[in-house]
């Protein structure tokens, strides 16, 4: 049986199997560190490969600093690490979609390469600003042993991978750049062909960003730069005040996303006719346009009868004009327009008009549609500002938690633009501070019935002990964010249930700028909206809130499950093994071991399982068969016979599961005969 290799993806060594897949001629072997062979790249073969399109010389354009290729580096190198689950700090572990992970986002990140792979629709990360006052993460994990990163600057006295970027670092950039080149490196990995990244960002270091994710997400995936006026007001600046902040938005890949409209006003469309209850109302548009050039038609050029007999031309005249009018639509249009419809007829002071009926629910093909209009690069203050975040903050903890968070109208007016009509798409926030992103898709989710999932990934950076936070006993952030995200959800899962809120016409009502520079403790709503005493909806309503999840699923990086003899047997000699038991550390569980293989395999993390005791020994079902695994010793061959005729997909034992090789050879073979093609390992 196979073992598991439990450690991120190599992300190198994938990169040389695409390139073998390309050029297996430019693939050959050299010995690593232990004289084992491993396959490489013959980058002369590949030169020559691609000799006509290879940047010779130093001209060529490119973005760079100290410190990068280490960042690409530490992108590719695998981890041994895992996620420990944590259900007592969850919210109804056994049913929630959502993942709320504690650790470092890199190593998270890594962690999350095979289980997520083109999974994520869209993300949205708010990094640090590097002012010169905020903290960035240091990323050299080249040396792993305590003392040495310690002593190298990579940890604090507290074992914190932080460090306060002051402008009087001579690298003060550089680590900037580092830091969120190798993060995006891997980000892009996760997105899904038709995904979206947006990336909140200040004046300090938009420039290095926009260069940085042109390089790694590609310049021609750059959609526009958001600028956010993030305040009515701002202390920020001598010259010229400060007021706004920017979101870049990029796309995994631009030909294949779309972005989804702003609903188009309904009070635009202000007129009704017989055929309202299908179409909906309507609006008027002149049917005629001055064309220009080789815009102008011939054919588009002709009269039409007017109500009372005469011959209308386009601009309005009763003979032919030669000043390039053309009508919209061709004869037959017109024509198919008048009998269904779609056609109207206005005179004005004894001059007449034709206009085509532009309804709301269909178009003028007589299909149904949508109306909506584009979003907009801009949003102002009036939207949403950071007032509102803190408010909003205040009015779920009484106190302030957290400085400067995101208003999660903010982030859901993002996802609006993105994922609206994606009802089941997963947003991942590598950066999560407050966890408003999480509550943002849980209020989407609410307002229009969707199941959108979260996975909120944040280092437990330590609180203040003079903070409003820590006083409250809060003393990290993820304490905070975990926190929101149940106080929230149950508010949001309350109003659903109790309330009666109409989801389909909920209205904002979150307060201005100005109405909480004057009221600034002002509470606002978790769930702004316009009441409704319908019954029907009142019922829909209380279903929509039984069925929102609103649950998270802890998971904390930790070092890995297995002994250092796990990995390195090359070192170890017969004497050594006498004394090891097992390969697996002594304080993990069976859930641990289990959402190690999960991660090894590289399966989501949010799936239903179940444990069940088989002849005295515990066998766990992830996803209905997906995964099944037993990590107890002695397992019976008649225990055996009872998984593999479940016929799962995969399964996994412990290597000490077993008391000798033909034991192991007997289990391989019995999955053969029964259920030959599921795919046995141990670990």
């Amino acid at each position: 049986m196979d073992k598991m290799k439990m450690e991120s993806l190599n992300l190198t060594a994938a990169n040389i199997e695409k390139i073998a897949a390309l050029f297996p001629n430019c693939i050959t072997e050299s010995a690593d560190e232990n004289g084992k062979l491993k396959k490489a790249i013959n980058f002369e073969m590949l030169r020559a490969m691609l000799s006509e399109d290879i940047a010779e010389g130093d001209e060529a354009y490119e973005f760079t600093w100290v410190g990068k290729k280490a960042a690409i580096a530490e992108a590719n190198r695998p981890i041994r690490k895992t996620l420990r689950p944590c259900p007592e700090e969850s919210v109804n572990w056994d049913s929630t979609e959502n993942l709320y992970i504690e650790g470092d986002n890199l190593e998270v990140l890594k962690l999350l390469q095979e289980s997520y792979l083109g999974k994520v629709k869209m993300i949205y990360i708010d990094p640090p600003y590097n002012t010169g006052n905020d903290f960035i993460y240091r990323d050299d994990f080249a040396v792993s042993a305590d003392d040495y990163a310690e002593e190298s600057g990579q940890l604090d006295e507290d074992g914190n991978r932080l460090f306060k970027n002051t402008d009087s670092n001579g690298r003060f950039h550089s680590d900037w750049c580092s830091m969120i080149y190798s993060r995006l490196m891997l980000a892009r990995n996760l997105l899904s062909d038709d995904g979206v990244i947006f990336i909140s960002i200040d004046d300090n270091e938009y420039d290095n960003l926009k260069k940085v994710c042109d390089e790694v997400l590609g310049e021609s995936n750059f959609v526009a730069n958001i600028i956010w006026q993030s305040t009515a007001g701002s202390n920020t600046g001598t010259d010229i005040v400060t007021v706004t902040e920017n979101i870049l938005v990029f796309t995994k890949n631009r030909a294949a996303f779309t972005f989804d409209g702003m609903i188009a006003d309904e009070q635009s469309y202000k007129y009704s006719d017989e055929y309202e209850k299908e179409r909906g109302k309507y609006a008027l548009d002149k049917l005629d346009r001055r064309r220009v050039g080789s815009h102008y038609s011939e054919a588009l050029n002709y009269p039409i009868t007017m109500p009372d007999g005469s011959l209308r031309y386009p601009g309005g005249t009763s003979e032919r004009s030669d000043e390039g009018w053309n009508y919209l639509w061709s004869k037959t249009k017109v024509e198919w327009g008048l009998a269904n419809g779609f056609i109207e007829f206005k005179c004005n002071n004894g001059v007449w008009n034709v206009y085509n009926k532009r309804y709301s629910k269909i178009d003028n093909e007589g299909n149904l549609v949508e109306r909506t209009i584009p979003f907009r690069n801009l949003i102002t203050s009036d939207q949403s500002n950071t007032a509102q975040g803190t408010a909003e903050m205040r009015s779920l903890f009484e106190v302030r938690t957290f400085d400067f968070p995101k208003p999660s109208g903010l982030i859901k007016h993002l996802m609006m633009t993105a994922i609206r009509k994606c009802t089941d798409a997963l947003v991942l926030d590598f950066f999560s501070g407050s966890a408003t992103t999480a509550h943002a898709v849980m209020q989407l989710n609410a307002e229009d019935g969707g199941h959108r999932k979260f996975i909120m990934v944040q280092l437990p950076e330590k609180t203040d002990e003079s903070s409003e936070a820590y006083k409250a006993g809060y003393k990290n952030i993820c304490e905070i964010g975990k926190e929101r995200i149940r106080r929230a959800g149950a508010k949001i899962k309350e109003s659903l249930a109790k309330e009666g809120t109409d989801i389909r016409h909920v209205a904002e009502h979150l307060p201005t700028a100005k109405q909480l520079e004057l009221v600034p403790d002002v509470a606002v709503p978790v769930i702004p909206a316009r009441w409704s005493t319908d019954e029907s909806d009142e019922k829909e309503n209380k279903e929509m809130a039984s069925s929102l999840d609103i649950g998270f699923r802890v998971l904390k990086l930790d070092e890995t499950n297995m002994e250092d003899v796990y990995y390195t047997p090359a070192e170890t000699t017969q004497q050594m093994l006498l004394g090891f038991e097992s390969n697996i550390k002594a304080d993990r569980n069976d859930l641990d071991l289990l959402f190690g293989c999960l991660i090894d395999w590289g399966l989501p993390l949010s799936m239903p399982y179940r444990s069940e005791q088989i002849e005295g020994v515990t066998v766990h079902t992830y996803n209905d068969g997906d995964l099944i695994a037993c990590f107890d010793r002695d397992i019976s061959e008649s225990v055996i016979k009872t998984i593999a005729k479940r016929q799962p997909l995969r399964v996994v034992f412990r290597d000490d599961s077993f008391a000798d090789s033909p034991s192991k050879i007997n289990v391989s073979e019995i999955f053969k005969m029964i259920s030959p093609d599921t795919r046995v390992k141990v670990i």
